[in-house]
């Protein structure tokens, strides 16, 4: 399959769904998560109850009848433990965390992270906050989402190492 046969971003917004989760998305949002895992932390399904539970957002996108993506975001005050929610949670009145975002490998290059985190964006202007927060790793580099964020006018703020890994805390006024 070369690029001529994936379908243009106007074919998927019409046959696309931007919808929350529900418990029978589980499954696959696992699956996407496991195969990105190298960038995020593990889920299993415990986690993914309790999180799911937790989160402010965490909204999929549907494309075939499949989860094509997912995105899963938190705001100061809610249950949510993580060690960069804290660093956010310390020097910003409010905002949304966005904790991980996965695209399926099939879909990715049709703008389905953008879609996301412009429905995340729209989520978090309805409810007044004007802050959107997330690490990238540096280290182990992922360029490919430094480059994405910074498109979208994030801007790195500090910097954590932690667990073997170092990342880059970004902030994107809204």
């Amino acid at each position: 399959m070369d690029g001529r046969d994936k379908p243009g971003h106007d074919d998927v917004i019409k046959s696309m769904t931007i919808r929350d989760l529900a418990k029978p998305d589980w499954s696959e949002v696992l699956h996407l998560n496991e195969e990105s895992v190298h960038f995020l932390a593990p889920m299993d399904e415990a986690r993914l109850a309790g999180w799911s539970a937790a989160a402010s957002y965490f909204r999929v996108v549907e494309l075939d009848g499949k989860v094509a993506a997912f995105l899963m975001g938190f705001r100061k005050g809610d249950d949510y433990d993580g060690v960069n929610f804290a660093w956010f949670a310390q020097r910003y009145a409010d905002f949304v965390y966005v904790d991980r975002i996965v695209v399926a490998p099939e879909f990715r290059g049709r703008k389905l992270a953008d879609l996301l985190y412009d429905d995340c964006e729209s989520f978090a202007r309805a409810h007044a906050i004007r802050h959107l927060t997330c690490e990238v790793n540096v280290a182990s580099p992922n360029p490919v989402s430094l480059r994405f964020h910074e498109k979208r006018g994030f801007q790195e703020v500090g910097r954590e190492a932690y667990a073997g890994k170092t990342v880059a805390m970004l902030h994107c006024p809204l």
